[in-house]
């Protein structure tokens, strides 16, 4: 059938059929991703490279294919699609204009080697020794400077690697980013650090593996995660992954000598989680159907992580409840000690452990390291001295061993080069978002002290959740908010909650 004598709703029908045909490859491919990384037998580790290769180069194919394109081209030239239709076969035109670019066997050695790197992480983290993973890491990086110089940049090799989480993300802005707030956060962590430290040992005692697991198991769900579309398990480091709207699965970790470990992470994660169940199910494969940007869906995790589960409210109604999982640990404690405990500022050593505040020098390291391997500055061999003197100079923090270290994120295994800075843009934009909520919502401090988080949901899920790509990080900000980001709303909360934490 000519496309031309085709009427534009067949069309796009056909489009859709197309586009979810390669959404089911790949989520298939997603499912022996999240296996791997929760039960996969350590020798089958192989076998699940290969597999994994197999899909990816499928999937690619058949996104680039010849008749793919004709058909979006067609599309594209159609005046009677409405204006998601529009928007969806735009973002999928500009998507299989990308992937173009790559042969399918650069695709399957670029997953074959990720493959390859994530197992030789794991076993240098459970070594301590980043020599195990160096070999498969310099492979990697040498793949991914390939890749952007396949994609095309204007000014920077990285732009290539930062523009593929968040569209429109380059190494100028995050330079102005990072150089506007390193100051202002420097400042305020000498505040704190001429005032007495709060108590957070309350932290550090044994809580059993089991009754953690309970608690946040209840957390989740009361922040409104739906176990009949997701579920949880354990893996070495925390994540989301989702195969559909209603199949949207987490991870956690459990240190039984400190309970904020798995706190936190759980909140983190179902902040995640509860953005990807709240993406319209009837987009499923579409843009429409995807999160707007890495950067959004960290803002949707750090609002939740911090605002909500570090916030005084959520203290005064969740200490009673871990009261009751842990009455020995936590019986003395009251909600103003809890709040400041779990919010206490000290330069640390692992990222995902940090508070609100020396947190984006962590990622403000991990950019600066990033940047500097793209351009060649240093190579994979120095990502251990390089990383070490930075904490030393950032944090006045000694690095003890390389498991504290250089391989304490799974990210690089993953191949995921550019992803680090949406930690810090997601919390700056977390802040701006969270501030129209408390204007939108009556008495939402209120309800968080009461543990209802319903509202707060249904007020993401209509300004954030249901628009999938849409919008860019920046319009959909500025149609939340009323203006594009904007550092001060993170800065104002900073000095607000810690100028009363530390007096």
């Amino acid at each position: 059938m000519s496309t031309t004598t085709t009427n534009s709703a067949e069309l796009y029908s056909q489009y859709q059929s197309s586009m979810r045909r390669i959404a089911d490859i790949r989520y298939s491919a997603a499912v022996l991703q999240w296996d791997q990384e929760t039960y996969l037998p350590a020798k089958g580790a192989g076998f699940r490279g290969q597999q994994l290769a197999t899909l990816t180069e499928i999937a690619h194919q058949e996104f680039t294919s010849d008749s793919l394109g004709v058909l979006l081209q067609e599309l594209s030239s159609r005046a009677d699609l409405d204006a998601e239709q529009q928007r969806n076969v735009a973002l999928t035109l500009e998507d299989y204009n990308r992937n173009k670019k790559f042969s399918s066997a650069f695709v399957r050695q670029l997953s074959e080697v990720t493959n390859r790197s994530f197992h030789s992480w794991m076993e240098a983290r459970k070594a301590n020794s980043f020599s195990l993973f160096a070999g498969d890491l310099a492979e990697l990086v040498k793949l991914k400077k390939e890749e952007a110089e396949i994609l095309g940049y204007e000014r920077h090799c990285y732009d290539a690697m930062l523009n593929d989480h968040d569209k429109g993300a380059s190494v100028q802005l995050l330079d102005k980013v990072f150089d506007s707030i390193r100051q202002p956060l420097q400042s305020l962590l000498e505040q704190v650090q001429s005032r007495p430290q709060v108590n957070n040992s309350f932290l550090q005692q044994h809580f059993p593996k089991d009754k953690q697991w309970d608690f946040g198991m209840q957390l989740i769900r009361d922040m409104g995660y739906d176990l009949e579309a997701g579920r949880q398990d354990l893996s070495e480091h925390p994540f989301t992954t989702n195969f559909n709207c209603r199949d949207v699965r987490v991870t956690t970790r459990i240190d039984v000598n400190d309970l904020g470990n798995m706190v936190w992470s759980c909140i983190h994660e179902a902040g995640h989680a509860l953005y990807e169940q709240g993406l319209p199910e009837l987009q499923y494969g579409l843009p429409l159907g995807e999160p707007a940007s890495y950067t959004i869906h960290e803002s949707q995790s750090r609002l939740w992580e911090n605002h909500v589960g570090r916030s005084l409210a959520w203290c005064h109604h969740y200490l009673p409840v871990l009261q009751q999982y842990f009455p020995d640990q936590l019986q003395a404690l009251d909600a103003g000690a809890f709040y400041k405990g779990i919010n206490q500022v000290t330069p640390s050593l692992i990222r995902t452990e940090a508070d609100e505040l020396t947190y984006h020098f962590h990622v403000m390291i991990r950019y600066e390291l990033e940047k500097a391997l793209m351009e060649n500055s240093i190579t994979t061999a120095d990502i251990p001295s390089f990383w070490n003197e930075s904490y030393l100079r950032y944090m006045n923090v000694k690095v003890p061993d390389d498991r504290q270290g250089c391989l304490q994120d799974v990210h690089w295994s993953h191949g995921s080069f550019g992803y680090f800075p949406t930690y810090s843009l997601g919390s700056f934009y977390a802040a701006q978002l969270f501030a129209m909520a408390e204007k939108n919502i009556p008495g939402l401090e209120q309800q968080i002290q009461k543990g209802q988080m319903d509202s707060l949901l249904s007020w993401l899920r209509g300004q954030v959740h249901r628009y999938g790509r849409m919008y860019t990080s920046e319009d959909l900000c500025k149609k939340v908010t009323g203006e594009t980001l904007n550092i001060s709303y993170f800065l104002q909360y900073l000095q607000r909650k810690y100028g009363s934490i530390y007096a």
